[in-house]
């Protein structure tokens, strides 16, 4: 179906789908905010601290290489502390999701099943 065919079940002349309209409206775009206001920065933050790890193995191995206690040294600590910080921040996303965006995402999908019926 192209943009300009008419959708089966619309009254003649009309052009937009309940898609079309769903992604146009106010509350999808609040939803896609929210949504990216969250996203956009943990990714950011995570891909520095990544990096710097990655930067710190690659050029101060001396520093990472530092033993901190028996044969554990600062480079292993902060390898584990990668996985560390990616189940957390999967827990917090996944807590914020079902608070924040999983209700507004809930009452925006009742009123499109509501309106195409």
């Amino acid at each position: 179906m192209s943009v300009t065919d008419e959708p089966q079940g619309q009254p003649p002349g009309t052009t937009t789908t309940v898609y079309e309209e769903t992604q146009n409206s106010a509350e999808f775009d609040a939803l896609r905010s929210k949504f990216r206001r969250f996203v956009f920065p943990t990714t950011v933050g995570f891909l520095i601290w990544y990096f710097l790890y990655v930067l710190l193995a690659a050029f101060a191995p001396g520093f990472m290489s530092t033993k901190v206690f028996g044969n554990i040294n600062i480079g292993l600590i902060l390898g584990l502390l990668q996985f560390v910080s990616t189940f957390a921040i999967t827990m917090y996303y996944a807590r914020w999701a079902d608070h924040e965006l999983d209700p507004a995402a809930d009452a925006l999908r009742a009123r499109i099943e509501g309106a195409a019926r």
